[in-house]
């Protein structure tokens, strides 16, 4: 069989990230869950970091794989996300696309994101000298089944985020909530604006829990914002589903109830505009957040798994 070649680029063209994006469909298609990251996928709509790199494979001019390589966490080392079209796995496309990942990276450190806890991802991560660091498990709940009321805690309003004017609060307090988590509490303004600018944005379901309280009256304390996936002219191949995107609650509010309240209130919005279901993302380490929403309904559904070398 013809070679590999593998190319790497700065930027691609709008013609070349829609030939990837095609190829991320065609995989989604195949295996039922995204092979790439939310992050890598804004990166490749929308230009990304200075410091990305994008590896292209091709066969016969053909392109039949893709990986994005981020240098830019000098304290966690560099990371990493390909897709391989489905008809040319085990064919040595995904090892040359790893290889040349290593390669790259500045110090020869690498992390690597698996979507769906697939077993040929995991061979080809340990056959090329990786070990499993961290696992992501997405849960989900009926949407149909009985949904307790919120129950919020005393001096809470909720309202819908404004687009202009909540910005920078938002900002600030995501830090503050995520402050032990920096791929969230990193997030900046225009990491926000971003999203915002995503064609499944949508301000209704993206809820602010301010204070009412004499001296932080309508201080941001808390928020849930709720995402619903394939919906519109991107859509997916299933079904419309929301999720419970990020929820996060400052830290002088932690152990209120305000979490519970603000993850009900989104379901809610989720359920009134129509959807059956909804799904989350939460780290398999954290059993407080993992037994909040067992008690909410979810259970596990599949598993997205780091690996480092």
């Amino acid at each position: 069989m013809t070679a590999v070649e593998v190319g790497v680029d700065s930027h691609l063209d709008d013609a070349e990230v829609a030939e990837v994006l095609e190829l991320v469909e065609q995989a989604t298609a195949s295996d039922g869950v995204s092979p790439l990251s939310e992050h890598v996928l804004l990166h490749l709509r929308h230009g990304g970091d200075e410091r990305d790199m994008h590896l292209r494979a091709h066969r016969n001019g053909v392109l039949v794989g893709y990986a994005h390589l981020d240098t830019t966490d000098s304290v966690e080392g560099s990371s990493g996300e390909l897709v391989v079209a489905p008809e040319h796995r085990r064919l040595r496309v995904g090892h040359d696309l790893v290889q040349r990942l290593i390669d790259l990276s500045p110090d020869g450190r690498l992390r690597l994101w698996a979507h769906g806890g697939r077993a040929d991802a995991a061979h080809l991560a340990r056959a090329m000298g990786f070990a499993q660091a961290r696992v992501l498990w997405q849960m989900r709940r009926s949407l149909l089944a009985s949904l307790p009321a919120a129950s919020w805690p005393e001096g809470i309003r909720v309202r819908s985020f404004r687009p202009g004017v909540d910005d920078a609060a938002w900002v600030e307090v995501n830090a503050a909530a995520f402050a032990d988590l920096p791929d969230q509490g990193g997030w900046t303004i225009d990491d926000l604006h971003r999203r915002m600018h995503e064609s499944w944005f949508d301000a209704r379901g993206f809820l602010i829990a301010e204070s009412t309280h004499p001296g932080n009256e309508g201080r941001i304390a808390g928020f849930h914002w709720t995402k619903v996936h394939g919906r519109g002219a991107h859509g997916h191949g299933h079904e419309p589903i929301g999720e419970v995107y990020v929820v996060g609650v400052a830290p002088e509010w932690r152990g209120t109830g305000l979490g519970r309240a603000l993850v009900l209130a989104g379901l809610a919005h989720l359920r009134r505009v129509g959807l059956a279901q909804a799904m989350l993302y939460v780290d398999a380490s954290n059993t407080a957040a993992i037994r909040l929403y067992e008690s909410l309904g979810f259970t596990r559904w599949d598993t997205d798994t780091l690996y480092r070398r």
